[in-house]
């Protein structure tokens, strides 16, 4: 869930332009990633690298981007799928060849076969010092044959296994790189003389950059002084974008594959009415990815869309924890319930998933205690039931509540009055793609590559080097 980005500008663009663009990029990114954020920027002659825990806004000020001055930068902000959430496994990370120098690199997506190539380059000597899978896709790139990084590159890619959106940079030039399934977003922008990378249309727009296109499934791009340059192509037979970047992982206000999130989820909204019709009064969202699909919802069924919760919008993520007594309000202390919409009304209520079920059933029970009379749970995903082992950290299999359960029996558990999902087709078909275009796998079980179903986000912990 990883957002990342870069820049790429010409040797007479202003130094400080580089890392201020990244950084405004990662802003607009940080829905994909709150635990951690950095920078790495070079002024053609060496990498310089910040890297803190906490927001994009907490972890940098004015001197550190005066620090990371030069001609181009990369940034990452992170939400842990591989490897704890520690300093260690903050990123951007630099790994150094004693040829070609340093090569910092920024990951969103999970390399599921990690664990064996770690083993294999420390058979051959190779130290660790984190748990992350980053660290084992740099290294590998690293220890890999040729005399150049695009050559270490052609060699390496084609060993991963799983999903990765990668963002590259050397004193020399910026990479993009996209897994052969395209499984996460990757997207090329212009501002200027200058390229940008990021994870989604959203951060171009926030810097008033042009969208250029998509880096496109298996695709190698090397960005320098001469321009943008294909490197390889390693598309494999099939596409596999993730389906639930539609339903919740990517910003309302990006595109992606030239479709509006927006409008997607709006069109989730409008079939889910149409699937799972309720006799209710009033449609509210729980706020803020499934806002989209309410508004579909209450246009299909002709029910008013009104707004019964309110979103702090400052809780979030803090380095202050709650104490027992408030964590067991959680759903308080991030949403206000309406009481003038909600009393003595039937409710439509619209998220975009369940995923543990422990957020619905306190959702449902603040709507009651607001006065609605009936509260009726519509999600615009079908269940999920399966483990995602390809850059989203959901949970454990046996930690899924729909992979225990019947809707039934979700139902009773979260205490609605009634519960519809969305089916898997109407997703599929409100995205405008095909089944084929789609990673499914955590609705389906249908993994486009053999997974090792143990594998788990501490996967690597064993195996870390001691300092």
């Amino acid at each position: 869930m990883c957002g990342i980005s870069g820049i790429w500008s010409p040797a007479s663009a202003d130094p400080t332009e580089a890392a201020r663009l990244t950084f405004f990029t990662l802003y607009a990114l940080q829905h994909r990633g709150q635990e951690s954020a950095g920078i790495a920027g070079t002024d053609g002659r060496d990498l310089r690298v910040i890297r803190r825990m906490g927001l994009v806004g907490q972890v940098f000020a004015e001197p550190d981007l005066l620090a990371l001055s030069g001609r181009a930068a990369l940034g990452h902000t992170r939400y842990s799928t591989t490897g704890s959430s520690r300093i260690e496994n903050a990123q951007p990370m630099v790994v150094r060849d004693d040829a070609l120098g340093d090569l910092a690199i920024a990951h969103n997506g999970n390399c599921i076969n990690a664990r064996d190539i770690r083993t294999g380059l420390e058979a051959s000597g190779v130290e660790f010092q984190t748990s992350s899978d980053t660290e084992v896709i740099a290294k590998a790139i690293a220890a890999a044959p040729g005399e150049t990084w695009d050559a270490k590159l052609v060699h390496t890619m084609p060993t991963l296994s799983g999903a990765w959106s990668l963002v590259l940079l050397t004193p020399r030039a910026l990479y993009a790189i996209r897994d052969p399934f395209g499984v996460r977003p990757l997207v090329i922008g212009r501002k200027g003389s200058s390229y940008l990378v990021a994870s989604e249309t959203s951060a171009l727009d926030t810097v008033g950059a042009t969208f250029v296109r998509d880096v496109l499934p298996g695709e190698i791009l090397r960005i320098d002084d001469s321009g943008l340059t294909q490197v390889a192509d390693m598309a494999a037979g099939r596409t596999g974008m993730c389906v639930f970047e539609h339903v919740y992982l990517a910003s309302a206000s990006s595109d992606l594959g030239g479709r509006s999130v927006y409008a997607t989820r709006e069109r989730m909204g409008e079939i889910l009415a149409e699937e799972r019709p309720a006799a209710a009064d009033v449609v509210i969202p729980v706020p803020d990815s499934a806002i989209p699909a309410a508004v579909g919802y209450a246009r299909t069924s002709g029910i008013p869309f009104r707004e019964g919760l309110i979103k702090n919008r400052y809780i979030g993520r803090t380095f202050i924890q709650p104490t027992q007594e408030l964590r067991q309000h959680s759903v308080a202390l991030k949403y206000n319930a309406l009481r003038d919409v909600l009393e003595g009304k039937r409710v439509v209520v619209v998220d975009d998933s369940i995923v543990r079920g422990s957020t619905s059933g306190p959702i449902v029970q603040l709507l009651r205690k607001n006065g609605a009379t009936e509260v009726h749970m519509r999600i615009c995903s079908p269940p999920i039931r399966h483990q995602c082992f390809f850059g989203v950290d959901m949970a454990r299999r046996d930690e899924l509540i729909a992979s225990r359960m019947e809707i039934e029996g979700i139902q009773r558990h979260i205490g609605a009055d009634s519960l519809g999902y969305l089916t898997l087709e109407g997703m599929i078909r409100a995205t405008g793609a095909t089944r084929e275009d789609l990673c499914t796998a955590c609705f389906t079980g249908d993994y486009f590559v053999p997974v090792q179903l143990e594998l788990s986000k501490e996967s690597l912990e064993r195996q870390r080097s001691p300092a």
